[in-house]
Formats: structure tokens, sequence, C-alpha cells
């Protein structure tokens, strides 16, 4: 499994956190802890998305580099 299928998955599971985030916090008696479970794959998304972004100019600066 490569990095852009790990970052396409996580964001899967990262919506169904908020969903679930969202009925939790929407009930009569909320359990506050839960408005954190998201938290965990939005930051694996931030850094796959961060290399994901960077890595075409990351290429071309190592093929300048090499010619």
């Amino acid at each position: 499994m490569n990095l852009r299928q790990i970052h396409r998955w996580t964001s899967m599971v990262f919506t169904a956190t908020v969903v679930v985030t969202f009925v939790a916090l929407a009930q009569e008696d909320p359990i506050v802890w839960v408005s954190y479970v998201p938290l965990f794959p939005l930051a694996v998304l931030f850094f796959t998305g961060l290399y994901l972004f960077t890595r075409p100019y990351l290429v071309r600066r190592r093929e300048r580099r090499a010619a």
C-alpha cells in the first residue's frame, strides 16, 4: 500500500470520526472526550498531505542537482 492510498483511507476514517463526533455531541448528555477522536486521523492527513504536496518539488530539485 503506497502513501497515496494511506492518505485516501485515512480521509475516509477522518470523515467517519467527524460524523460520529457530531452524533455523540448532539446527545442530551454529550461525552466531551469524543471531540478529540478525529484529531489523530487529522494529524496523519496533515503529514501525508504535506509530503504528497512537496514531493514533486523535491523530485525536481533532485533532478536539477543530478544534471
